[in-house]
């Protein structure tokens, strides 16, 4: 039996998803102090600032953009969703732009899971760390390279075509630019298509965790290990 590449990213991802998704409103609530207890201590989780919306506050069009979502999804709004559900329009065209990234791009599943984390790494983002990991791992990414990258580490043993990526997504974030050789190596490997679909999965990544940070949304239980943050 052929399985699709969406039904394969998508396997073990949905109860995440489903985590996710009532987590945000927990997240909400555990992270507030009560008045006896004064102010949060320093190491409490900030609350989530734009948790699920309750069904019976949704808009019209919050509406409309949450059932679209869960008909092509399969599964109802989560994670970064949840925020961008304030704006119906910029979720549902979010929602399409990352159906093809995610399962319609041109480059491999596990390379095109080891640029999302290279971004999730970037930016430190936990949730996208969190539900992407495991995918990348189960797409053929070896742990040690995820481990080496989340503790800010070069990865090592990389193939060719995952040190072609590694290098790639790192100038592009670090340098706001891809030199010549790189962007030659890429482009003899897998064309035009590919730097664009790499560089899309790039700023689209780069887009959600702008938001999941922005609004702190919380980090589903996983089986990914925790993405621990640099110190500034």
């Amino acid at each position: 039996m052929t399985v699709s590449r969406r039904d394969f990213i998508k396997t073990g991802v949905g109860s995440a998803c489903t985590l996710a998704a009532g987590a945000t409103g927990l997240h909400a609530q555990t992270a507030q102090p009560s008045p006896a207890q004064g102010a949060a201590p320093t190491n409490a989780v900030p609350a989530d600032r734009m948790p699920p919306i309750p069904a019976d506050k949704l808009t019209p069009e919050q509406k409309k953009a949450s059932d679209d979502f869960a008909a092509e999804r399969k599964t109802p709004v989560f994670g970064p969703f949840v925020p961008l559900l304030r704006s119906p329009e910029v979720m549902l065209r979010a929602r399409s732009m990352g159906d093809y990234l995610r399962y319609k791009s041109v480059l491999p599943a596990a390379l095109n899971e080891f640029a999302i984390l290279i971004t999730a790494r970037h930016w430190t983002q936990a949730y996208e760390w969190a539900l992407h990991e495991p995918i990348a791992v189960k797409a053929g990414l070896k742990a040690e390279i995820t481990q080496a990258l989340a503790e800010g580490r070069r990865p090592q043993g990389m193939s060719p075509d995952e040190e072609m990526i590694y290098e790639f997504c790192t100038e592009l974030h670090q340098n706001q630019s891809v030199s010549d050789a790189t962007y030659a190596r890429l482009q003899a490997k897998f064309g035009e298509q590919g730097i664009i679909d790499l560089i899309g999965v790039n700023g689209y990544y780069t887009f959600l965790a702008m938001v999941l940070n922005g609004t702190r949304t919380a980090v589903p239980k996983t089986t990914a290990p925790p993405l621990p943050a640099f110190p500034h």
